[in-house]
């Protein structure tokens, strides 16, 4: 299966609560799933959606 990828990078001043509601939804209205996590030295999370590629176009990502 074909997948996008969204790299998205959170800022170390969102916490982990708030940082796991964001991406919830988009998982829920934006059809994306969690790839990987990354936390790094500073505080910043990397963050890797994916979602399948369709035929038909879902709404893009909005953070």
């Amino acid at each position: 299966m074909d997948y996008e990828y969204a790299p998205l990078r959170l800022p170390p001043d969102v916490d982990r609560l708030t940082a796991a509601v964001r991406l919830a939804i988009q998982a829920e209205y934006g059809g994306w799933e969690l790839a990987r996590v990354q936390l790094m030295k500073d505080g910043t999370r990397k963050v890797l959606l994916r979602r399948p590629l369709r035929a038909l176009p879902l709404p893009g990502l909005s953070v």
